[in-house]
C-alpha cells in the first residue's frame, strides 16, 4: 500500500491562479507512505528555492516517487491536510470575491487535474482522501512517537475553525478533550506581537533567540492583560488588545537596531506564551494522569518552550515532532488515509528524518562538480571525516552535504554548515560573513549521544534529543568551553548524533573529538538568509562559492575554490530565475518630474526589489539565452573596466539568489 500525503496550495509555478494567502496554504510538502512506513518526503520550498511557499506540491510528489522508485500508477490514494468541505468553501470564496479567473472546482477535482495533468495519467476520484488539520498535526506526532498512550496536543496559529487540539490517545484512539477556537490561537498571538518588533509570519523563530536578551519583569504587567488564564485550563488571548502595545513603542521598522525596549517584549511575548501553554497543560496531566506527551503544530516548533516542558518534571516523556509545521501535516493526512485503508498495519516509529533528494554515487557526484571546475578545485578523499574533522579543529568553517536530504526546517547533519563550538568569535563570523542574518541569532550544538548528559542538562535518561527540538541548559561548567553554541542565557538547541541515525555524521563528530576532546559541532542549516535549505549539488557549489565557507565537503568529495579572482564565472551561464522580474521602473516623483531604475523584482511573497546598473540590466534581459557570460558579454560590447564592475554586480546579486549562475550545459 503506497499512500501520497499532501500539504500546501494550488499552484504549480509562482504565476497565479489561486492567489490565495499564505494564511490559508504554506509550506507545501509531499510524503510517500509504504506499508505504514515513511520511504520519501521533499518539501516544496527545496525545489522552487521560496521559503515556506504555497505553491502546488506536484513538483515535490514527483520528487518522492523519483527517490523511491515509484511511479503514479503505484499510489493507492492521495491523502490531504485538511477537509474537502473546508477547502471548497475557501476555494468558493476566492471565486466568488474574484468574479473571474479559473474554473470554479471543488478541491478533489483540483487536485485530480492538477495531477493528471503531471503525470499524463487518469486518477479515479475515490483515491482521494482529506484530513481535519489539526487531527493531521496530532496524527503525525503521536504515531511517530512511538508511544503506546498520552496526551496529544497541537499547538497552531489556525487550522479549520480552531488554532490547538487536546486528545487522550489509547493504542490507535484518539479521543478529543478540548477544541480551541483561532479566536484564541496563540500562534496569532505571537504573530502580532512580533510585528512591532519588525518581524512577520515565519520570523517567530527570530524573536524566540532574541527574547534571552531581554527582561520580560519589565512588562509583564501589560501583557497580563493580554490574556486570561481560565478554570480548568481555559483562557482567552484579547487579540484586539496587542494594539496597546503602541503606548511602549512603535513598530520597528526592518532593519532597525534592537533597542533594550525591543529586547524586553520578546522577552514578555515568550514568558506569557510559556504560562498560557504550561497553565493548560497542568489541568490536562492532571486530570487524565497521562505521564508521555506528544506536541506538534507551527507554535510546538518554539524549542524554548518544549526544553521548559521537557525539563519541568511534568511528564515523564516528551515528544514534539520535527515536522510541526504545516509540511509535517503531510505526514498526518498519509497517516490518516493508512489507518483507514490498513487498520490492521501499525505506521511505524519515527527513526530518522533523511527522506528527500540524495546527492548521489560517487561517480554521478564526480560528473556533477566536474561542471563547476572553472569555479572549484576537486580532491577525492580517502577518510572524508578524518579531513573535515582536522579543518574544523584548524578553525575552519565547512559545508556538509551528504546522502539524502532532511526533511522538516532543521538541518540534522546531511546538508548543514558546520564549526567548531567552542570559540565565541564563531557565532559572530557566521551569522555575518556566511549566514547573513542578525548577530543575536543562536547556533546548535551536535553532540555524540552518550555524552550529551556530560555537556548538557537534560532530564535522566533523556539521552537521544536527535531533532533539535528543544532548547535546554548547557552545563555550567561547560558554557565558557562552548562559547559558540551557548546562548546568552546559558541554553542551548541540541541534537544529539546516535551511529544508527547518521553513521557518517556521527564519525565526523567522533574524529573531531579525538581532534580536540569535545564531541560536539556547531551545526546550523546550509544556507544563506535569501534561500532555503540546500538540495542538490549545484545549490550546494552555489551556496559555498557566495558565503564566507572555507571548505565544501560533498560526498567523499573535497571543495575549494578555483580562484579569488572569479574570471572562471565568464565560463558560466547566468540566469534569471522564473520567479524574479528584470523590470524598467518609471516613477512619478512631483509636477513634471520623473525617475527611472531598473530593477530585480521577486515575484514570491517577499516582494525584494533590488537597483541594478543599465549595463546589469541590460545583460540580464538576454539570459534566457544558452551562453556564456563571456559570450553574452562581447555580445554587449563591454569593455575590460565595465566588464569588471558588471561582475562585481553579479556575485552580489548571485548571493542574493536574484540570479542564478549554472554551467552551461544545465542550464
Amino acid at each position: 500500500m503506497m499512500i501520497i500525503g499532501l500539504s500546501g496550495g494550488f499552484d504549480p509555478s509562482w504565476r497565479l491562479s489561486y492567489d490565495l494567502s499564505n494564511d490559508y496554504f504554506h509550506d507545501s510538502a509531499a510524503l510517500l507512505l509504504e506499508n505504514g512506513n515513511v520511504v520519501a518526503a521533499v518539501e516544496q520550498e527545496r525545489l522552487n528555492r521560496i521559503k515556506h511557499t504555497n505553491r502546488s506540491a506536484i513538483p515535490a510528489i514527483r520528487a518522492c516517487l523519483d527517490a523511491h522508485g515509484a511511479t503514479i500508477e503505484d499510489i493507492d490514494s492521495f491523502a490531504y491536510y485538511a477537509t474537502e468541505a473546508n477547502v471548497d468553501q475557501v476555494l468558493y470564496s476566492y471565486h466568488t470575491r474574484m468574479g473571474v479567473g479559473p474554473e470554479r472546482v471543488g478541491i478533489r477535482a483540483l487536485l485530480q487535474k492538477l495531477l493528471e495533468e503531471e503525470f499524463d495519467c487518469t486518477i479515479p476520484a475515490e483515491k482521494f482522501h482529506f484530513s481535519d488539520h489539526h487531527m493531521c498535526h496530532a496524527l503525525g506526532a503521536y504515531v511517530h512517537s512511538g508511544f503506546s498512550d498520552g496526551l496529544v496536543i497541537t499547538l497552531d496559529g489556525a487550522g479549520e475553525g480552531n488554532s490547538s487540539l487536546v486528545l487522550r490517545a489509547r493504542g490507535t484512539d484518539l479521543e478529543q478533550l478540548r477544541w480551541v477556537p483561532d479566536s484564541n490561537s496563540l500562534g496569532y498571538f505571537y504573530r502580532e506581537v512580533i510585528r512591532f518588533l519588525g518581524y512577520d509570519m515565519f520570523e517567530e523563530y527570530k524573536v524566540m533567540g532574541l527574547a534571552p536578551y531581554g527582561d520580560p519583569s519589565r512588562h509583564r504587567s501589560l501583557f497580563e492583560t493580554l490574556y486570561d488564564l481560565l478554570p480548568e485550563g481555559e483562557y482567552v488571548v484579547y487579540l484586539h488588545r496587542i494594539s496597546d502595545l503602541h503606548s511602549l513603542l512603535a513598530p520597528r521598522k526592518a532593519g532597525e537596531p534592537f533597542t533594550t525596549l525591543h529586547k524586553d517584549i520578546a522577552a514578555s511575548l515568550q514568558e506569557a506564551l510559556e504560562v498560557l501553554v504550561f497553565h493548560m497543560l497542568r489541568h490536562f496531566r492532571k486530570t487524565t494522569g497521562e505521564t508521555r506527551l506528544c506536541l506538534s503544530g507551527g507554535v510546538a516548533l518554539n524549542s524554548s518552550l518544549n526544553g521548559k516542558i521537557l525539563l519541568s518534571g511534568l511528564f515523564d516523556q516528551v515528544f514534539v515532532h520535527p515536522a510541526s509545521h504545516d509540511a509535517g501535516g503531510a505526514l498526518g493526512a498519509a497517516i490518516d488515509a493508512h489507518r483507514t485503508l490498513c487498520p490492521n498495519i501499525p505506521v511505524g516509529k519515527l527513526n530518522h528524518l533523511f527522506l528527500g533528494k540524495d546527492i548521489g554515487d560517487i561517480p554521478s557526484v564526480c560528473a556533477g562538480i566536474e561542471r563547476w571546475r572553472s569555479l572549484v578545485t576537486v580532491e577525492h578523499l580517502e577518510n572524508p571525516c578524518a579531513t573535515a574533522a582536522q579543518m574544523l579543529a584548524n578553525g575552519k568553517v565547512i559545508g556538509w552535504v551528504q546522502g539524502r536530504s532532511e526533511f522538516g526546517p532543521r538541518s540534522l547533519g546531511n546538508r548543514s554548515i558546520l564549526a567548531d563550538p567552542r570559540p565565541a568569535e564563531n557565532m559572530t563570523r557566521i551569522n555575518k560573513m556566511i549566514k547573513k542574518r542578525e548577530g543575536y541569532r543562536p547556533f546548535a550544538p551536535s553532540v555524540l549521544a552518550q555524552h550529551v548528559e556530560e555537556y548538557f542538562e537534560v532530564p535522566p535518561g533523556a539521552t537521544e534529543l536527535p531533532y533539535m527540538t528543544c532548547v535546554v541548559p548547557v552545563r555550567s561548567e561547560k558554557r565558557a568551553l562552548l562559547g559558540a553554541v551557548t546562548h546568552v542565557d546559558g541554553t542551548a538547541r541540541v541534537q544529539t548524533v546516535t551511529y544508527l541515525q547518521n553513521k557518517r555524521y556521527f564519525k565526523l563528530i567522533e574524529a573531531f573529538e579525538e581532534c580536540t576532546g569535545v564531541p560536539v559541532l556547531l551545526n546550523t542549516s546550509f544556507n544563506n538568509n535569501a534561500e532555503p535549505i540546500v538540495d542538490t549539488l549545484d545549490e550546494a557549489i552555489a551556496c559555498y562559492l557566495t558565503t564566507g565557507l572555507d571548505a565544501l565537503f560533498l560526498g567523499d568529495f573535497l571543495i575549494t575554490r578555483a580562484n579569488e579572482d572569479w574570471t572562471g564565472l565568464s565560463e558560466m551561464a547566468v540566469v534569471v530565475p522564473d520567479t524574479v522580474a528584470v523590470q524598467h521602473v518609471d516613477k512619478s516623483t512631483g509636477k513634471n518630474k520623473r525617475t527611472q531604475s531598473r530593477e530585480l523584482v521577486t515575484l514570491a511573497s517577499n516582494g525584494r526589489r533590488r537597483q541594478v546598473s543599465e549595463e546589469t540590466w541590460k545583460l540580464l534581459l538576454t539570459t534566457r539565452q544558452k551562453r556564456t557570460l563571456a559570450d553574452l558579454m562581447d555580445a554587449a560590447g563591454l569593455e575590460a573596466q565595465a566588464r569588471e564592475a558588471v561582475l562585481s554586480e553579479l556575485r552580489e546579486l548571485w548571493g542574493e539568489r536574484l540570479i542564478l549562475v549554472l554551467p552551461i550545459e544545465a542550464n
